[in-house]
């Protein structure tokens, strides 16, 4: 029979916060697959535990996964662990967890930190339904895609961001989102230098470029309370039939893909084409 594969939720900062489910499970299981071993080995230290420690991260090479997936398959227990909070959450674990069901191996999660739902618990900007975004890109379209995306969301938005980079993506919130737009920044959440600072967005910015701060940050930002905008789609249309046109398909051929791609009516897509030169 295979292993199993345990995916342990572990503290952001306060030792207290393991649960007695997730101590036992590591004083037990014989393999530890972790994204920092050094700060798993303080863990496990703390606990009198002594499994055999492994890394496995973010720039982890398909031989390390491999060997993994073969201690699973004779039979040892793994348990799977990040540097703080939940794994395979804006961490490499998933792609273990993904491998490891697909090799018929269990999976069981043992749930406890997280740092998404212990910002969201404390920021008291509505945690019902929410957007969760990680680490986005430092640059390029797809970091203005996501801005966008997080500046019209209804709900809540969850990210995770650097120190050096935190006052950066403040101001970037603020151009997308409006500069009174409210947010939380959570500093090493449960630590002994914990802080959470809710206000504007411009504020927070401020603040943050005369403090420049340390730990780990999660930032909570207000969402707009209502629905985005529905998408304009007759100026999608125009700007999609004016590119197929100059490519050369007839006007005819142009009205079928535009009621097939874009979802118009034949009729509505007929009279948009006749109506361009």
């Amino acid at each position: 029979m295979p292993g199993t594969l345990y995916v342990v939720a572990t503290p952001l900062g306060n030792l207290g916060d393991l649960s007695p489910r997730a101590a036992e499970l590591l004083r037990s299981v014989p393999v530890v697959a972790a994204e920092d071993t050094r700060r798993t080995r303080g863990l496990l230290s703390h606990l009198g535990a002594a499994p055999q420690l492994l890394s496995y991260h973010a720039h982890s090479n398909q031989h390390r996964l491999a060997t993994l997936l073969g201690m699973l398959a004779e039979g040892h227990d793994v348990a799977l662990v990040s540097d703080a909070g939940t794994p395979a959450v804006s961490d490499p674990g998933a792609e273990l967890v993904t491998a490891a069901r697909d090799a018929g191996v269990t999976v069981v999660p043992i749930p406890g930190p997280s740092a998404v739902a212990t910002a969201l618990s404390a920021a008291g900007l509505g945690g019902d339904r929410y957007l969760f975004l990680g680490f986005i890109p430092r640059k390029g379209g797809e970091r203005a895609r996501l801005l966008a995306r997080a500046a019209e969301e209804e709900w809540s938005v969850v990210l995770f961001e650097a120190p050096p980079r935190l006052v950066g993506l403040l101001q970037d919130l603020a151009r997308a989102a409006g500069p009174g737009r409210r947010a939380l920044v959570a500093r090493e959440l449960t630590k002994l230098h914990e802080e959470l600072r809710v206000g504007p967005l411009e504020e927070l910015a401020g603040y943050y470029s005369e403090h420049p701060p340390r730990g780990e940050l999660t930032i909570v930002l207000e969402g707009t309370g209502a629905p985005p905008e529905p998408p304009d789609r007759t100026e999608a249309a125009v700007e999609h039939a004016t590119l197929l046109l100059a490519e050369g398909l007839t006007r005819r051929e142009v009205v079928r893909r535009l009621s097939e791609g874009l979802g118009l009516s034949r009729n509505d897509a007929y009279r948009l084409v006749m109506e361009l030169p």
